[in-house]
């Protein structure tokens, strides 16, 4: 029996066993959900920052795509050797009709121009942007523009190859609402049937613009920072720290972001900051920037784009969370007050019982031994850690749902939903590894879109997009369920073929995809055929490894291509051609000496004799 005191001793001690156990608990999981919160917004914004870099890569792509439409253009080359911009031109104004629909189609262009290379760099045709809408620019207003770099340097680059220039306040005279704008410039030469170059074609973008057009799907609190190679700032929430070197005062992003030091260093292509761990560089935000090469191979520009949030906007969960922390933890300190109180000798069995369920927080069988249905304080604390127990397993299910889905979006296409390269590549790799134990086949099938570009051109990415969308759709309608199907990027696709005969079954099947894609499709009220060249290479006939089986469906489908478009060509075929290629110049070879031989005989015997 327990002496008088030893009772108020142990309720005493059980309390405050029992307050600073559920202060700890609180305290732990109020820290480890802020850290789990800002872990997590991390990850978020730099998956966002890459996804908005490769936007801004592909869209200065596109542009200089437009460039080179409109350089390759027939008459472009007539127009830039013998027109003087006066004077009427039926060549120069079917092309005006052409870079009028292009600025149309693309509000992000402040200026399209034909520059020739004779009269100084003299503007041909030239479309500017203003607050009213196009502007064409004529007659005398045409400037010489030789002595601008973007056009000399452009004329000193070989057909084909893209120029883009450094991004900077445009300053020209006379530019309409171009003047005064941060401004990225992609020029390409035009050349005649020679292959002399005789001419430019420029376009000017609006680089706020565009940002602003790629960061619309944004959340709205997030901000933007984008630096050029040598850290100044272009896009900056302040927007008096943007183009300093403009004003002739720098301000540099590696300044103000020391964490961002390794990207222009080329030590690293992505740094995170946040303001837990690096309060003096990241105060009060969660900081996400990499580095984007842009510009194709022309160079080595590249750009530093940032995204931003604030710690307050990621931490709100936290704070609703530690609110609630408190209230259980006095919850729970009450408790263990009235229970050390009123069953100080029964309070030992469910301690135990407790501190069991504890250490097998998810068993399910510890949860079982609980005493749930007990109606007084040791039920109710018991039903509490359940529930806590419940909360936490179910934020945990959560984390591992959006572990998986950044798992899917790593490995499958964004807009069709079919694997990506990566995840192809992984099939193809275990499928020749089976085909190799059962002694089988397996067939590659390259899928190149045939008019996409045209598509593409005119009417819209948009809906370019949607007819990826259903030239997948159609794709997976022709195939089994056990081939695999996978889209490389742009207008090109993959498929995977196993199982028996499948030398025999791949051209059957790629005449069937061809029929498929030769189909009329209705997008947004618009008929368009799409058509496709496809390669076929064959494991282990063509190659034994992956890589290998699939640069040779690649150059099978562009020696289709070649052959005429909408067509199918095997790689043993392609093969095949090339020897008889080689063995009729050899022919020709042995009949040329042959011949020559011939000849020489009939000369000597035509000699007269001494």
């Amino acid at each position: 029996m327990l002496r008088p005191g030893l009772t108020s001793k142990l309720s005493v001690l059980l309390a405050c066993i029992g307050v600073l156990a559920s202060g700890a608990t609180g305290y732990y999981a109020y820290h480890a959900n802020r850290t789990m919160l800002v872990n997590e917004a991390e990850r978020s914004l730099l998956t966002s920052t890459e996804l908005l870099g490769q936007r801004f890569a592909a869209s200065i792509d596109d542009v200089g795509a437009d460039a080179l439409v409109l350089a390759t253009m027939p008459s472009s080359a007539g127009v830039a050797q013998s027109d003087d911009g006066f004077g009427a031109n039926a060549g120069r104004e079917r092309l005006a009709q052409v870079y009028s629909s292009f600025m149309v189609h693309h509000h992000e262009y402040l200026q399209i121009r034909l520059i020739t290379r004779q009269h100084y760099g003299l503007e041909l045709i030239r479309f500017d942007r203003d607050a009213d809408g196009l502007v064409r620019v004529e007659g005398s207003k045409l400037q010489e523009k030789g002595q601008f770099a973007y056009v000399f340097e452009t004329l000193a680059f070989a057909p084909g190859r893209i120029y883009t220039s450094p991004i900077s306040v445009n300053h020209e005279y006379g530019t309409h609402g171009a003047e005064g704008k941060p401004t990225l410039r992609l020029g390409t030469p035009i050349a005649d049937a020679n292959g002399n170059v005789v001419g430019v074609v420029v376009i000017d973008v609006d680089l706020a613009g565009m940002l602003k057009r790629l960061q619309s799907d944004l959340p709205s609190d997030y901000q933007v920072y984008l630096a050029n190679e040598w850290g100044d700032f272009l896009v900056h929430p302040d927007a008096s720290k943007t183009f300093g070197f403009d004003r002739g005062r720098r301000v540099l992003m590696q300044d103000s972001f020391p964490v961002t030091r390794p990207l222009f260093e080329q030590a690293h292509n992505e740094v995170l900051a946040n303001g837990l761990a690096r309060p003096k560089q990241a105060a009060g935000q969660v900081l996400a920037f990499v580095r984007r090469p842009f510009g194709g191979s022309e160079g080595t520009r590249f750009m530093v784009l940032g995204l931003a949030k604030p710690l307050d906007d990621v931490l709100s969960g936290a704070h609703l969370l530690g609110n609630q922390i408190i209230r259980m933890v006095l919850i729970f300190s009450g408790l263990a007050v009235l229970l050390a109180i009123l069953f100080a000798r029964a309070v030992t069995k469910p301690l135990q019982l407790l501190a069991h369920a504890a250490t097998h927080l998810f068993a399910e069988h510890a949860m079982n031994t609980l005493p749930l249905k007990r109606t007084d304080e040791i039920g109710v604390l018991a039903r509490c850690f359940d529930r806590l127990r419940r909360e936490i397993k179910a934020q945990m299910d959560a984390l591992h749902a959006k572990q998986r889905e950044l798992v899917h979006l790593a490995t499958h296409d964004v807009l069709t939903g079919l694997p990506n390269r990566m995840l192809f590549m992984q099939k193809l790799e275990s499928a020749i590894e089976e085909a190799k134990l059962h002694d089988a086949g397996l067939a590659v099938l390259f899928v190149d879109l045939d008019r996409f570009k045209q598509i593409n051109d005119q009417f819209g990415h948009s809906v370019g997009d949607k007819v990826l969308v259903a030239v997948a759709r159609r794709l997976k309608q022709v195939l089994c369920a056990a081939d695999v199907v996978a889209r490389l990027g742009g207008d090109e696709f993959i498929v995977l073929i196993e199982g028996p005969r499948v030398a025999q079954a791949a051209p059957g099947i790629a005449a069937r995809m061809m029929d498929a894609l030769n189909e009329t499709l209705l997008i947004d009220g618009h008929s368009m055929t799409v058509g496709a060249s496809i390669g076929i290479s064959q494991f282990p006939d063509d190659s034994g490894t992956a890589e290998e089986l699939l640069l040779n469906a690649d150059a099978a489908m562009y020696a289709a291509k070649s052959g005429g478009r909408c067509a199918y060509l095997r790689y043993q075929d392609v093969l095949e051609a090339r020897r008889r290629e080689q063995a009729e110049e050899v022919e020709r070879a042995a009949f040329a000496r042959t011949r020559a031989s011939e000849g020489a005989t009939q000369g000597r015997e035509s000699e007269p004799t001494a």
